[in-house]
Protein backbone atom coordinates (compact mmCIF):
# COMPACT_ATOMS: atom_id res chain seq x y z
CA UNK A 1 0.00 0.00 0.00
CA UNK A 2 1.46 3.56 -0.84
CA UNK A 3 2.99 5.94 1.35
CA UNK A 4 2.13 3.80 4.75
CA UNK A 5 4.36 4.20 7.33
CA UNK A 6 5.38 0.07 7.09
CA UNK A 7 7.65 -1.30 10.15
CA UNK A 8 10.13 -3.15 7.77
CA UNK A 9 10.00 -0.15 5.66
CA UNK A 10 11.35 2.62 8.12
CA UNK A 11 13.96 0.06 9.19
CA UNK A 12 15.68 -0.45 5.97
CA UNK A 13 15.37 3.34 4.64
CA UNK A 14 17.37 4.32 7.89
CA UNK A 15 14.21 5.16 10.48
CA UNK A 16 12.84 7.53 7.71
CA UNK A 17 9.11 7.86 8.41
CA UNK A 18 6.62 8.51 5.10
CA UNK A 19 4.17 11.61 5.34
CA UNK A 20 1.46 10.13 6.13
CA UNK A 21 -0.89 12.65 3.75
CA UNK A 22 -2.28 9.91 1.66
CA UNK A 23 -3.36 7.45 4.01
CA UNK A 24 -6.94 5.93 4.02
CA UNK A 25 -9.77 8.99 4.91
CA UNK A 26 -11.14 6.84 7.65
CA UNK A 27 -7.79 6.62 9.95
CA UNK A 28 -8.36 8.40 12.97
CA UNK A 29 -5.20 10.54 13.77
CA UNK A 30 -4.24 7.96 17.01
CA UNK A 31 -4.07 5.33 14.26
CA UNK A 32 -1.43 7.23 12.28
CA UNK A 33 0.38 8.53 15.02
CA UNK A 34 0.89 4.38 16.28
CA UNK A 35 1.90 3.56 12.42
CA UNK A 36 3.59 6.67 11.87
CA UNK A 37 6.40 6.40 14.89
CA UNK A 38 9.46 5.42 14.31
CA UNK A 39 10.76 4.42 17.16
CA UNK A 40 9.72 1.72 19.43
CA UNK A 41 10.63 3.63 22.23
CA UNK A 42 8.56 6.64 21.87
CA UNK A 43 6.55 7.47 24.66
CA UNK A 44 2.94 6.81 24.68
CA UNK A 45 0.34 9.47 24.52
CA UNK A 46 -0.75 8.26 27.97
CA UNK A 47 2.90 8.61 29.64
CA UNK A 48 3.66 11.79 28.17
CA UNK A 49 0.14 12.90 29.28
CA UNK A 50 0.83 11.64 32.99
CA UNK A 51 4.42 13.13 32.41
CA UNK A 52 3.00 16.71 31.65
CA UNK A 53 0.23 16.54 34.70
CA UNK A 54 3.19 16.12 37.03
CA UNK A 55 4.72 19.40 36.04
CA UNK A 56 2.13 21.89 36.43
CA UNK A 57 1.50 24.93 34.17
CA UNK A 58 5.13 25.33 32.51
CA UNK A 59 5.77 29.08 31.96
CA UNK A 60 8.77 30.68 30.99
CA UNK A 61 11.01 32.28 28.32
CA UNK A 62 13.86 31.43 25.49
CA UNK A 63 16.80 32.74 27.76
CA UNK A 64 20.01 33.91 26.92
CA UNK A 65 21.95 36.54 29.19
CA UNK A 66 22.18 40.13 27.97
CA UNK A 67 25.70 39.82 27.56
CA UNK A 68 25.85 37.26 24.98
CA UNK A 69 25.50 37.64 21.29
CA UNK A 70 24.71 33.94 20.21
CA UNK A 71 24.97 30.34 21.74
CA UNK A 72 28.93 30.24 21.44
CA UNK A 73 29.43 33.41 22.94
CA UNK A 74 27.35 32.57 26.01
CA UNK A 75 28.87 29.18 26.82
CA UNK A 76 32.45 29.72 25.64
CA UNK A 77 34.95 29.59 28.59
CA UNK A 78 36.19 33.18 28.24
CA UNK A 79 32.71 34.75 27.87
CA UNK A 80 30.66 32.55 30.52
CA UNK A 81 28.85 34.65 32.41
CA UNK A 82 27.61 33.47 35.82
CA UNK A 83 27.27 36.52 37.41
CA UNK A 84 24.48 38.28 34.98
CA UNK A 85 22.98 34.26 34.28
CA UNK A 86 22.17 34.50 38.12
CA UNK A 87 20.88 37.76 38.63
CA UNK A 88 18.85 37.37 35.43
CA UNK A 89 17.26 34.45 36.63
CA UNK A 90 16.58 35.99 39.54
CA UNK A 91 14.29 38.22 37.75
CA UNK A 92 12.54 35.64 36.49
CA UNK A 93 11.79 33.55 39.26
CA UNK A 94 10.19 36.51 40.47
CA UNK A 95 8.08 36.32 37.31
CA UNK A 96 6.93 33.37 38.11
CA UNK A 97 8.71 31.16 36.07
CA UNK A 98 9.42 27.77 36.18
CA UNK A 99 11.10 27.23 33.08
CA UNK A 100 13.50 28.33 30.45
CA UNK A 101 14.34 27.03 26.74
CA UNK A 102 18.34 27.36 26.50
CA UNK A 103 20.58 27.00 23.21
CA UNK A 104 23.70 24.95 22.94
CA UNK A 105 26.17 24.50 20.08
CA UNK A 106 27.70 21.91 18.61
CA UNK A 107 31.22 23.53 18.07
CA UNK A 108 31.58 23.57 22.28
CA UNK A 109 31.32 20.23 22.30
CA UNK A 110 34.47 20.08 19.49
CA UNK A 111 35.99 22.51 21.29
CA UNK A 112 36.23 21.26 25.27
CA UNK A 113 33.49 18.74 25.62
CA UNK A 114 34.74 18.47 29.72
CA UNK A 115 34.77 22.38 30.16
CA UNK A 116 31.28 22.81 28.09
CA UNK A 117 29.59 20.10 30.30
CA UNK A 118 31.16 21.72 33.50
CA UNK A 119 29.63 24.88 32.73
CA UNK A 120 26.27 23.57 31.78
CA UNK A 121 26.03 21.75 35.05
CA UNK A 122 26.82 25.28 36.68
CA UNK A 123 24.19 27.07 34.39
CA UNK A 124 21.59 24.28 35.77
CA UNK A 125 22.94 24.76 39.45
CA UNK A 126 22.08 28.24 39.00
CA UNK A 127 18.93 27.87 37.29
CA UNK A 128 17.67 25.21 40.00
CA UNK A 129 18.79 27.66 43.17
CA UNK A 130 15.81 30.02 41.32
CA UNK A 131 13.07 27.25 40.54
CA UNK A 132 13.51 27.05 36.62
CA UNK A 133 13.78 23.45 35.02
CA UNK A 134 15.78 23.99 31.50
CA UNK A 135 14.77 22.48 28.31
CA UNK A 136 17.62 22.44 25.89
CA UNK A 137 18.12 23.33 22.77
CA UNK A 138 20.34 20.76 20.62
CA UNK A 139 20.82 22.07 16.86
CA UNK A 140 19.35 25.65 15.22
CA UNK A 141 18.68 25.92 12.08
CA UNK A 142 18.06 30.03 11.78
CA UNK A 143 20.50 32.94 11.23
CA UNK A 144 23.49 32.61 10.74
CA UNK A 145 24.83 29.46 8.19
CA UNK A 146 28.58 30.16 9.29
CA UNK A 147 29.38 29.96 12.79
CA UNK A 148 32.82 29.71 13.98
CA UNK A 149 34.53 29.33 17.86
CA UNK A 150 36.49 32.34 19.46
CA UNK A 151 35.81 36.28 19.66
CA UNK A 152 32.06 36.64 18.86
CA UNK A 153 31.62 39.91 16.44
CA UNK A 154 30.06 42.90 18.18
CA UNK A 155 26.16 43.60 17.43
CA UNK A 156 25.11 45.33 13.84
CA UNK A 157 23.28 48.62 15.89
CA UNK A 158 19.68 48.20 15.55
CA UNK A 159 19.62 45.21 13.58
CA UNK A 160 17.58 41.97 15.30
CA UNK A 161 19.60 38.41 16.44
CA UNK A 162 22.73 40.21 13.98
CA UNK A 163 25.24 37.91 15.30
CA UNK A 164 23.14 34.44 16.21
CA UNK A 165 24.04 31.25 14.71
CA UNK A 166 22.85 28.17 13.28
CA UNK A 167 24.00 24.77 15.11
CA UNK A 168 25.38 22.86 13.09
CA UNK A 169 26.88 25.60 10.23
CA UNK A 170 26.06 24.77 6.44
CA UNK A 171 29.27 22.92 5.35
CA UNK A 172 28.33 20.67 8.27
CA UNK A 173 25.03 20.28 7.09
CA UNK A 174 26.07 19.37 3.95
CA UNK A 175 28.72 16.75 4.82
CA UNK A 176 27.17 13.37 5.68
CA UNK A 177 31.08 12.58 6.96
CA UNK A 178 30.39 15.12 9.67
CA UNK A 179 27.77 12.71 11.57
CA UNK A 180 30.10 10.84 13.72
CA UNK A 181 30.80 14.01 15.03
CA UNK A 182 27.37 15.42 15.86
CA UNK A 183 25.95 12.24 17.13
CA UNK A 184 28.88 12.47 19.79
CA UNK A 185 27.79 15.58 20.83
CA UNK A 186 23.77 14.74 20.73
CA UNK A 187 24.87 11.26 22.88
CA UNK A 188 27.29 13.04 24.97
CA UNK A 189 25.50 15.83 26.05
CA UNK A 190 21.82 13.97 26.48
CA UNK A 191 23.87 10.68 28.50
CA UNK A 192 25.26 13.52 31.06
CA UNK A 193 22.21 14.83 31.88
CA UNK A 194 20.01 11.72 30.84
CA UNK A 195 18.72 11.21 34.59
CA UNK A 196 18.87 14.80 36.09
CA UNK A 197 15.86 16.15 37.15
CA UNK A 198 16.78 19.96 36.14
CA UNK A 199 16.83 19.57 32.46
CA UNK A 200 12.67 19.38 31.85
CA UNK A 201 13.12 18.25 28.01
CA UNK A 202 15.08 18.07 25.29
CA UNK A 203 14.36 20.07 22.37
CA UNK A 204 16.67 18.37 19.18
CA UNK A 205 16.24 20.90 16.54
CA UNK A 206 15.36 24.38 16.15
CA UNK A 207 13.45 25.17 12.92
CA UNK A 208 15.63 22.90 11.19
CA UNK A 209 14.34 24.17 7.19
CA UNK A 210 14.08 27.91 8.04
CA UNK A 211 15.71 29.29 4.46
CA UNK A 212 15.99 32.93 6.12
CA UNK A 213 15.51 34.89 3.55
CA UNK A 214 15.40 38.33 4.86
CA UNK A 215 18.94 37.95 6.04
CA UNK A 216 21.01 35.19 4.68
CA UNK A 217 19.02 34.05 1.46
CA UNK A 218 21.60 34.47 -0.94
CA UNK A 219 24.03 32.50 0.73
CA UNK A 220 21.33 29.37 2.67
CA UNK A 221 21.28 26.06 0.64
CA UNK A 222 18.45 25.43 -1.76
CA UNK A 223 18.06 21.82 -0.48
CA UNK A 224 18.34 22.97 2.82
CA UNK A 225 14.92 21.26 3.67
CA UNK A 226 15.60 17.80 2.16
CA UNK A 227 19.35 18.33 4.50
CA UNK A 228 17.39 19.17 7.68
CA UNK A 229 15.05 16.64 7.59
CA UNK A 230 17.96 13.81 7.22
CA UNK A 231 19.75 15.42 9.83
CA UNK A 232 16.69 15.54 11.80
CA UNK A 233 15.89 11.85 11.66
CA UNK A 234 19.57 10.93 12.43
CA UNK A 235 19.55 13.18 15.43
CA UNK A 236 15.99 11.86 16.85
CA UNK A 237 17.82 8.44 16.70
CA UNK A 238 20.53 9.26 18.36
CA UNK A 239 18.75 11.32 21.00
CA UNK A 240 16.72 7.86 21.54
CA UNK A 241 20.01 5.83 21.76
CA UNK A 242 21.02 7.97 24.49
CA UNK A 243 18.63 6.60 26.72
CA UNK A 244 17.08 10.01 28.41
CA UNK A 245 14.83 9.97 31.37
CA UNK A 246 12.98 13.52 29.79
CA UNK A 247 10.86 13.58 26.70
CA UNK A 248 12.29 14.82 23.64
CA UNK A 249 10.53 17.16 21.17
CA UNK A 250 11.07 19.19 17.78
CA UNK A 251 8.79 21.79 17.24
CA UNK A 252 6.55 22.49 14.66
CA UNK A 253 6.24 26.23 13.15
CA UNK A 254 5.14 27.25 10.08
CA UNK A 255 2.81 24.54 8.27
CA UNK A 256 -1.16 23.49 8.00
CA UNK A 257 -1.25 21.02 10.60
CA UNK A 258 -5.64 20.91 10.43
CA UNK A 259 -5.44 17.48 8.82
CA UNK A 260 -2.81 14.47 9.70
CA UNK A 261 -3.71 13.09 6.27
CA UNK A 262 -1.41 16.26 4.53
CA UNK A 263 1.37 17.49 6.75
CA UNK A 264 4.12 18.35 5.45
CA UNK A 265 7.17 15.78 5.62
CA UNK A 266 8.85 17.69 8.42
CA UNK A 267 5.68 18.34 10.62
CA UNK A 268 4.84 15.07 9.82
CA UNK A 269 8.20 13.30 11.62
CA UNK A 270 7.73 16.02 13.97
CA UNK A 271 4.31 15.48 15.30
CA UNK A 272 4.47 11.34 14.67
CA UNK A 273 8.00 11.35 17.01
CA UNK A 274 8.30 13.53 19.67
CA UNK A 275 6.83 13.17 23.11
CA UNK A 276 5.70 16.14 23.33
CA UNK A 277 4.62 17.76 21.06
CA UNK A 278 6.03 21.61 20.63
CA UNK A 279 5.20 24.38 18.17
CA UNK A 280 6.38 28.17 17.30
CA UNK A 281 3.44 30.99 16.68
CA UNK A 282 3.85 34.78 16.40
CA UNK A 283 0.88 35.70 15.78
CA UNK A 284 -2.42 37.27 17.22
CA UNK A 285 -5.01 34.76 19.48
CA UNK A 286 -7.60 34.39 16.33
CA UNK A 287 -4.18 33.00 14.99
CA UNK A 288 -3.05 31.00 17.90
CA UNK A 289 -6.23 30.07 18.44
CA UNK A 290 -7.00 27.99 15.43
CA UNK A 291 -3.17 26.59 15.06
CA UNK A 292 -3.59 25.20 19.16
CA UNK A 293 -6.83 23.53 18.05
CA UNK A 294 -5.18 21.92 15.05
CA UNK A 295 -2.92 20.24 17.05
CA UNK A 296 -4.67 19.09 20.11
CA UNK A 297 -5.78 16.77 17.81
CA UNK A 298 -2.75 14.85 17.60
CA UNK A 299 -3.70 14.35 21.28
CA UNK A 300 -0.30 14.66 23.09
CA UNK A 301 1.19 17.98 25.79
CA UNK A 302 1.70 20.94 23.64
CA UNK A 303 4.37 23.44 24.09
CA UNK A 304 4.94 27.07 22.78
CA UNK A 305 8.25 27.32 23.10
CA UNK A 306 8.58 30.65 20.60
CA UNK A 307 5.66 33.49 20.80
CA UNK A 308 5.23 36.93 21.78
CA UNK A 309 6.01 39.66 18.90
CA UNK A 310 4.09 42.71 19.98
CA UNK A 311 4.67 43.90 16.64
CA UNK A 312 2.83 40.96 15.14
CA UNK A 313 -0.14 41.38 17.74
CA UNK A 314 1.44 37.90 19.77
CA UNK A 315 1.52 39.96 22.83
CA UNK A 316 0.95 38.57 26.51
CA UNK A 317 -2.51 40.01 26.90
CA UNK A 318 -4.01 38.27 24.32
CA UNK A 319 -1.94 35.19 23.96
CA UNK A 320 -0.86 34.03 28.08
CA UNK A 321 -4.15 33.94 29.34
CA UNK A 322 -5.10 31.46 26.28
CA UNK A 323 -2.51 29.34 27.19
CA UNK A 324 -3.12 28.91 30.52
CA UNK A 325 -6.62 28.11 30.23
CA UNK A 326 -5.84 25.39 27.60
CA UNK A 327 -3.02 24.41 29.65
CA UNK A 328 -0.38 24.95 26.87
CA UNK A 329 3.41 25.21 28.43
CA UNK A 330 4.63 29.15 27.18
CA UNK A 331 7.91 30.18 26.48
CA UNK A 332 7.85 33.96 25.17
CA UNK A 333 11.33 34.77 22.66
CA UNK A 334 13.55 37.03 24.75
CA UNK A 335 14.06 38.60 28.05
CA UNK A 336 16.44 40.81 28.90
CA UNK A 337 17.50 43.47 26.17
CA UNK A 338 21.18 42.88 25.38
CA UNK A 339 23.52 41.80 22.51
CA UNK A 340 20.74 39.98 20.52
CA UNK A 341 18.79 43.15 19.78
CA UNK A 342 15.79 41.51 19.61
CA UNK A 343 14.09 44.72 20.81
CA UNK A 344 14.08 45.12 17.03
CA UNK A 345 11.70 43.62 14.94
CA UNK A 346 12.87 41.41 12.07
CA UNK A 347 12.69 43.34 9.18
CA UNK A 348 15.41 45.24 10.22
CA UNK A 349 17.70 43.44 8.03
CA UNK A 350 15.63 45.10 5.55
CA UNK A 351 14.77 48.40 7.44
CA UNK A 352 17.02 51.09 8.75
CA UNK A 353 16.39 51.54 12.54
CA UNK A 354 18.55 54.24 14.24
CA UNK A 355 16.99 54.74 17.95
CA UNK A 356 15.35 52.04 20.25
CA UNK A 357 12.18 51.05 19.05
CA UNK A 358 8.76 52.70 20.76
CA UNK A 359 7.69 49.02 20.20
CA UNK A 360 9.40 46.38 21.68
CA UNK A 361 9.37 43.36 19.40
CA UNK A 362 10.79 40.83 21.91
CA UNK A 363 11.81 41.03 25.51
CA UNK A 364 10.68 41.99 28.83
CA UNK A 365 13.20 43.78 30.81
CA UNK A 366 16.18 46.45 30.33
CA UNK A 367 19.81 45.52 31.24
CA UNK A 368 19.20 47.11 34.48
CA UNK A 369 15.62 44.84 35.54
CA UNK A 370 13.63 47.79 34.73
CA UNK A 371 10.24 46.41 32.88
CA UNK A 372 10.06 47.59 29.38
CA UNK A 373 5.93 47.52 30.15
CA UNK A 374 4.93 47.52 34.03
CA UNK A 375 1.57 46.45 32.91
CA UNK A 376 2.96 43.04 31.55
CA UNK A 377 5.41 42.67 34.64
CA UNK A 378 1.75 42.55 36.52
CA UNK A 379 -0.19 40.13 33.99
CA UNK A 380 2.70 37.31 34.03
CA UNK A 381 2.59 37.41 37.83
CA UNK A 382 -0.68 37.51 38.36
CA UNK A 383 -1.19 34.69 35.82
CA UNK A 384 1.88 32.59 37.12
CA UNK A 385 0.83 33.14 40.95
CA UNK A 386 -2.59 31.39 40.66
Amino acid sequence: MKNLCLPLLIVLLGFSCSNPQRDTAERSTAEINRSCANYSDLWTVERANDWYQQQGWLVGCNFSPSTAINQLEMWQEETFDPETIDRELGWAEDLGFNTARVYLHDLLWEQDSTGFLERVDQFLEIADSHGIKIMFVLFDGVWHPYPKLGTQPEPTPHVHNSGWVQSPGLEVLQDSTQDPRLERYVKGVIRHFAEDDRVLIWDIFNEPDNPNVSAYGDIESKDKAELALRLLKKSFEWAREAGPSQPITSGVWRGDYSDPKNLAPMDSFMLYNSDINSFHQYEGPEKFTEVMNHLKQYERPLLCTEYMARGNESTFEDILPIMKENNIGAYNWGFVSGKSQTIYPWDSWTKSYTAEPELWFHDIFYPDGTPYRQAEVDLIKQLTSN
